[in-house]
Order: structure tokens, then C-alpha cells, then sequence
């Protein structure tokens, strides 16, 4: 009679394993989908903010020659 308990708490603890697997996989998922989003929201900002700056570095202007 043990024995059958047994199984049947182990089918149990098989399935309820099984369910929180497939729930850390979704959630893992939708993390890194909400962390992407904010890093390409960050990477459009920041191309806003300092673009100006860094395309008149580009431009060859310099502010004073370097002495090696």
C-alpha cells in the first residue's frame, strides 16, 4: 500500500515540477523581452542626447593638438 502513495507522490512531484519548468521558461522570456525594449529606449535616448556631441568629434575639430 506504501508503494502506491509512493508512485502517486511521485507523479505529483513530477508534474508540479514540470509546471513551475514551463513557468520559469515564461518568465525568463517576458524579462528578457522587457529588458530589451528598455535597452534599445536607452540606446535611441542616448543617441538623442549626445549626438550632437559625438558627430563633432567626428567631424575632425579639435579643441587643441596632442604633444608625444
Amino acid at each position: 500500500m506504501g508503494a502506491i502513495f509512493s508512485s502517486i507522490g511521485a507523479g505529483i512531484n513530477a508534474i508540479i515540477s514540470a509546471i513551475a519548468g514551463v513557468i520559469m521558461a515564461i518568465v525568463g522570456a517576458i524579462t528578457t523581452v522587457i529588458v530589451t525594449i528598455f535597452d534599445v529606449i536607452l540606446d535611441i535616448l542616448c543617441c538623442r542626447c549626445f549626438g550632437s556631441r559625438r558627430s563633432g568629434m567626428r567631424t575632425g575639430r579639435r579643441r587643441g593638438a596632442a604633444t608625444y
